[in-house]
C-alpha cells in the first residue's frame, strides 16, 4: 500500500499531462501512486498515459467510457480507486512542488486532522512569476477546530491544495457533484461542514499554472453559462450548509461569493458590451437579492457600489464603477459629500458610501481626477485627442496650469470649462517610446502637481505609428504607448551586446590596470553616500564644509541610476559606469558612508575617509548575519574592504567599543561627533517638509522609521504598525511620515494617503527629523541621531525576541535602555501617542542616559574638525 495517492484528472490535455505526472513522480515522498483519471479524452491521452506507466510502475490509468462534462466525476473515480490512506488531487495543466506530498503527509499524521490545506500559488507561464492566493489565510501553521473557528477560510474553496484522509472521505460519503461546473466550491463547502478539525500550513503545496491560452473552466469567464454555473454552485453550497444545520455559516459563504466569485466577472466588465453586461446583471441579481445586507457591509466600498448598481439595473453606471476596481483604480465621474461622508455618483445613498477609500481627503499630489478620451485621431505621426476631465472631489484650485505628460515630455494644454464642473481639452502630441500618458494640473500657489492616466474605450483599435503603437491596456482601459516588437528586439540585442562588454569582471580587470598607469590627482575627491542613492548623510556635510571654505579640491559625486536631488552645480558620475571607474582610479580622496565596490583596491596614495551611516544596538560587521557564518569569501572580501580605510568617523565611545573589533579596524578614528548630526545640533533644516509633503496646519508629525529584516528585505514586512488602526484613531491629530529603509519596499495603500506620507525617497532624513514631533521606530540606528533633538521616541518591538535571538542579533537590551516606551501592539502605541507629553516626561532619566551613551560627542562641529585634519591638515 502506498502512503499517498495523487489523482491527476485530464481531458484532451495530452501535451501537458506528462508535466503534471512527472511533478508527482519527482516528489521527495517516493512511496506514492499516480492515478491518471481520464474523462474520455479524444486526443492522444491514452498513448501518453501508456508511456508514463511504462516509465514508472507507480502510474495507474483510469478511463471513463463517456465524457462527464466536468471535473467531479473523474475525481470521484480517483477517490474510489485510491489504495493509499491519504489522497491529493492534481489537474493535468498544473504541478506539485517537490515536497508537497511529504510535507502534507507529515502534517496530517502529526495533527490527526481530517485534511490539511496549504498555500496555492498562481504560476504565470509568461514570466515564471509566482503569486500566492490569499496569503493571509496561510500566514501561520495551525490546527483549526472546525470552520466556525475561522469562517474566512471559505475563501479557500480549492480541492487541489489539500491532502485528505481517504477513509474519512469514504465514511462521510464526501463526493464531488458531477453535473455542474465549480464542483470544488460545493465539495469544499461540505468538507468544511463535516470536518471537526483540519490543519493549515503556510508553505506552497500547489502550482496553479496560468497561461494566456488556458481554456480551463475557471478562465472561461466570457461565456454567460460560466456565470450561471458559478451562481448554481453558490446556491448549492448555501443549501448544503443549511442541510447540516449550519445556517449561521451561510452569510460567510455568501461573503466569499461577493469578495471572490463576483469580482472575477466585475474586473473585465468595462470591456464588455452593454448587452453582455445587462444579461450578466440579470443572472446574478436574483442571488444577490437573497444575501442579507450585513454581508454587503463587509465587502470593499466599490464592490458594494457595483452590487447596488446590479440590483438597481443601472448598467451604464455599472461599467463605469467596475473600472475603479483594478489597476490604477479610476476615480468616479461624480461624488457627493454630505456630513463628512463621501458617496459614489450623484446620490447620497448608504450603499454608495465610499468614505473608507478616503478619496476626498487625499493630499493634492495624490488627488483623483478622471480623464476620459472621447475622441482620438491621427495623421500618421501625431495624435489628436479630445479629453473630458471630471473633478469629482472638487480639488482643482482657482489657478492652475495643465499639461500632458508622455515619454518624459510635457505638452501644455488648455482645458476649458464644460459647464458641469468639468473640463474639455484638445490634446495633440507625438508619441515616442514607451509611456503611459497622463494629464497633470500644476497648482500655481505652491507648485504641487497632480497627474492621472487617460481612460479610453477598452475596444479601441490600436493605432500604428512610426516605432510605436497607441492602444488601450488593462481592464480599466488606460491609454498607453508601446514600442514596436522589432524596436524592442533591437534594443534587447543592443543591451545584450553592451552587457557582454560591461561585465563586472571586465570592469574590475580594467580598473586594476588603470590604478597602475593613471597618475593620481590629490585635488580630486570622489564622494558617495548610501552607494550613490542620495546627496545626504555625513559625506554631504563634509562636502558642504569643503565648499564653504573654498578649498582647491575638485569634488565629484557618485550617483546611482535614476537618483536626483543633487545640487545643480555638482559634478556627477554614474555609479558603476566606466567614467566612475576612471574617477575612482584618479581620485586622491575617497569619502563615503557605506562602502565603495568591495573588490576594488584603493589606488596607491589615495586616502579613504569612511564616515559610516549609523550607530545603535544592531549587530554589525562580522557579527551580522551575512558575515557571521564561516564562509571564507565574504569575510575575506569585507576584511580587504575595511583595510582600505585610512580614517573612520566614530560618533561615540560606545560606537568605537563595538564597531572597531566587529569590523577588524585598527586605523585612525575621528571622535568628534557625526558630521550629518551637525544640522540636528543646530536645528538647521534644508527644506520645508510640511509644505513638500502637504501636511495640514495644526497636525502633529510622527516620523515612522523602521529598519529592515534580514530575512525579508524588499517585502514591506518591516512596516509592522497597523496603519489602518492608527488612521482611525489619530488622523484628526497626527500625520505619519513613513521613512522605510533603503532595502525595503512598501507603498501605503491609497486609503491611507490622507494619513500616511511616504517619504522613503525624501532626500534628507535630517529634515524629516527636524519637522517631526516624535519618532516611532523599532531597532533602527535612527534612534541615536534622533536623540540629539531631545524629542519623544516610541519603540514598536512586537518581534523583539525573534529579532535579537534569530534574526539580526543585538548588542544591547533595548527595553532596558530605550529612551521611550517599548510597545508590542498598535493599540498600545495609540495610547502612548494620546498621552505623549506625560509619557515622555516619565522617561527623562533614561533619555538623558541614552544621550550620554550615544550623543556625548555631538557638538555641531564634527564636519569642521574633520575637514581641518583630513583635508586642510594634509595641505599644511
Amino acid at each position: 500500500m502506498p502512503d499517498c495517492s495523487v489523482v491527476v484528472i485530464s481531458y484532451n490535455d495530452a501535451a501537458r499531462l506528462p508535466r503534471a505526472v512527472r511533478s508527482v513522480l519527482r516528489q521527495t515522498l517516493r512511496d506514492l501512486e499516480v492515478i491518471i483519471s481520464d474523462d474520455a479524452s479524444t486526443d492522444g491521452t491514452p498513448e501518453v498515459a501508456a508511456r508514463l506507466m511504462a516509465e514508472d510502475p507507480r502510474v495507474r490509468y483510469l478511463r471513463r467510457e463517456s465524457n462527464s462534462g466536468g471535473c467531479g466525476a473523474p475525481r470521484n473515480d480517483g477517490i474510489d480507486a485510491a489504495r493509499a490512506p491519504y489522497a491529493m488531487f492534481l489537474d493535468s495543466d498544473d504541478e506539485l512542488p517537490r515536497h508537497a506530498c511529504k510535507s502534507l503527509l507529515t502534517e496530517i499524521e502529526r495533527t490527526g486532522a481530517d485534511f490539511v490545506s496549504g498555500q496555492i500559488s498562481r504560476l504565470f507561464e509568461r514570466d515564471g512569476r509566482l503569486r500566492p492566493y490569499y496569503p493571509s489565510l496561510f500566514a501561520r501553521r495551525r490546527v483549526v477546530e472546525g470552520i466556525r473557528a475561522e469562517p474566512e477560510l471559505f475563501l479557500d474553496s480549492f480541492s487541489t491544495n489539500k491532502l485528505y484522509n481517504v477513509a474519512w472521505l469514504r465514511d462521510n460519503v464526501l463526493r464531488f457533484p458531477e453535473d455542474i461546473h465549480y464542483e470544488d466550491h460545493v465539495f469544499a463547502t461540505e468538507l468544511y461542514a463535516v470536518a471537526r478539525r483540519f490543519a493549515i500550513v503556510p508553505w506552497v503545496v500547489y502550482h496553479w499554472h496560468r497561461a494566456s491560452s488556458n481554456e480551463s473552466i475557471s478562465l472561461s469567464i466570457d461565456e454567460m453559462d460560466n456565470v450561471r454555473q458559478r451562481v448554481i454552485a453558490a446556491r448549492l453550497s448555501d443549501d448544503i450548509l443549511r442541510g447540516y444545520g449550519a445556517e449561521d455559516l451561510v452569510p460567510h459563504r455568501q461573503y466569499r461569493f461577493l469578495r471572490q466569485d463576483l469580482r472575477v466577472y466585475l474586473n473585465p466588465l468595462p470591456a464588455r458590451d452593454l448587452v453582455w453586461v445587462k444579461e450578466f446583471a440579470s443572472v446574478v441579481r436574483p442571488y444577490l437579492e437573497e444575501i442579507p445586507g450585513e454581508v454587503f457591509d463587509r465587502i470593499e466600498p466599490m464592490d458594494r457600489v457595483c452590487c447596488r448598481l446590479i440590483l438597481d439595473d443601472r448598467i451604464d453606471d455599472l461599467r463605469v464603477a467596475a473600472g475603479s476596481l483594478t489597476g490604477p483604480r479610476a476615480a468616479p465621474r461624480a461624488a457627493v459629500q454630505v456630513d463628512g461622508r463621501t458617496y459614489w455618483g450623484t446620490t447620497a445613498a448608504p450603499w454608495l458610501d465610499i468614505t473608507p477609500l478616503r478619496l476626498a481627503e487625499l493630499p493634492y499630489t495624490d488627488s483623483r481626477l478622471r480623464h476620459e478620451v472621447t475622441g482620438l485621431a491621427t495623421n500618421g505621426e501625431r495624435v489628436r485627442m479630445i479629453v473630458r476631465t471630471y473633478d469629482p472631489f472638487g480639488v482643482l484650485p482657482p489657478e492652475w496650469e495643465a499639461f500632458l505628460e508622455a515619454g518624459g515630455e510635457r505638452v501644455p494644454i488648455r482645458p476649458v470649462p464644460s459647464g458641469d464642473g468639468g473640463y474639455v481639452s484638445e490634446v495633440v502630441f507625438s508619441p515616442c517610446g514607451r509611456s503611459d500618458p497622463r494629464i497633470g494640473f500644476r497648482r500655481r500657489s505652491d507648485g504641487h502637481v497632480t497627474t492621472d492616466r487617460l481612460i479610453v474605450d477598452p475596444n479601441l483599435e490600436p493605432i500604428e505609428l512610426p516605432g510605436c503603437t497607441v492602444k488601450a491596456e488593462g481592464y480599466a482601459a488606460y491609454l498607453c504607448v508601446r514600442t514596436h516588437s522589432r524596436v524592442r528586439s533591437a534594443l534587447r540585442r543592443a543591451r545584450r551586446l553592451l552587457l557582454k562588454l560591461n561585465t563586472p569582471r571586465a570592469k574590475l580587470r580594467a580598473y586594476k590596470l588603470l590604478i597602475k598607469v593613471v597618475p593620481r590627482r590629490d585635488d580630486l575627491a570622489l564622494f558617495e553616500s548610501d552607494v550613490g542613492k542620495g546627496y545626504n548623510g555625513s559625506p554631504r556635510a563634509i562636502y558642504e564644509e569643503v565648499r564653504r571654505r573654498g578649498l582647491p579640491i575638485e569634488a565629484v559625486w557618485s550617483v546611482a541610476k535614476g537618483r536626483k536631488n543633487f545640487p545643480a552645480d555638482a559634478r556627477l558620475v554614474r555609479r558603476g559606469s566606466w567614467r566612475y571607474l576612471w574617477t575612482m582610479a584618479r581620485a586622491g580622496i575617497w569619502v563615503d558612508s557605506h562602502g565603495f565596490p568591495l573588490d576594488y583596491p584603493k589606488p596607491p596614495g589615495t586616502r579613504y575617509l569612511q564616515t559610516w551611516h549609523g550607530q545603535g544596538i544592531k549587530s554589525i560587521g562580522f557579527d551580522a548575519p551575512d558575515l557571521r557564518g564561516d564562509f571564507d569569501r565574504p569575510r575575506e572580501q569585507w576584511r580587504a574592504a575595511v583595510a582600505r580605510w585610512d580614517a573612520l568617523v566614530s560618533p561615540s565611545a560606545e560606537f568605537s567599543r563595538v564597531f572597531l573589533p566587529s569590523n577588524g579596524y585598527d586605523g585612525k578614528v575621528y571622535r568628534c561627533g557625526t558630521p550629518r548630526c551637525d544640522a540636528l545640533v543646530r536645528a538647521k533644516a534644508t527644506g520645508d517638509v510640511r509644505a513638500r509633503l502637504e501636511i495640514p496646519p495644526g497636525r502633529k508629525v510622527l516620523l515612522y522609521a523602521p529598519t529592515y529584516r534580514d530575512r525579508d528585505k524588499m517585502s514591506g514586512r518591516s512596516v509592522r504598525a497597523d496603519l489602518d488602526l492608527m488612521a482611525r484613531e489619530l488622523a484628526g491629530e497626527w500625520v505619519v511620515v513613513l521613512r522605510t529603509h533603503p532595502v525595503e519596499k512598501y507603498d501605503p495603500p491609497e486609503r491611507l494617503r490622507h494619513f500616511v506620507r511616504p517619504a522613503a525617497s525624501y532626500p534628507e532624513i535630517n529634515d524629516l527629523m527636524l519637522a517631526s514631533d516624535a519618532l516611532l521606530t523599532d531597532y533602527s540606528s535612527v534612534m541615536c541621531d534622533y536623540a540629539v533633538t531631545g524629542r519623544p521616541m516610541v519603540f514598536l518591538i512586537d518581534d523583539w525576541d525573534d529579532y535579537r535571538l534569530s534574526e539580526r542579533g543585538v548588542y544591547h537590551d533595548l527595553p532596558a535602555i530605550a529612551p521611550g516606551p517599548c510597545v508590542t501592539t498598535t493599540a498600545e502605541l495609540v495610547d502612548v501617542l494620546r498621552n505623549l507629553p506625560e509619557v515622555h516626561a516619565a522617561f527623562a532619566a533614561k533619555y538623558a542616559a541614552f544621550r550620554a551613551l550615544w550623543c556625548a560627542d555631538e557638538h555641531g562641529d564634527a564636519s569642521a574638525r574633520i575637514v581641518d585634519d583630513f583635508f586642510e591638515g594634509r595641505r599644511r
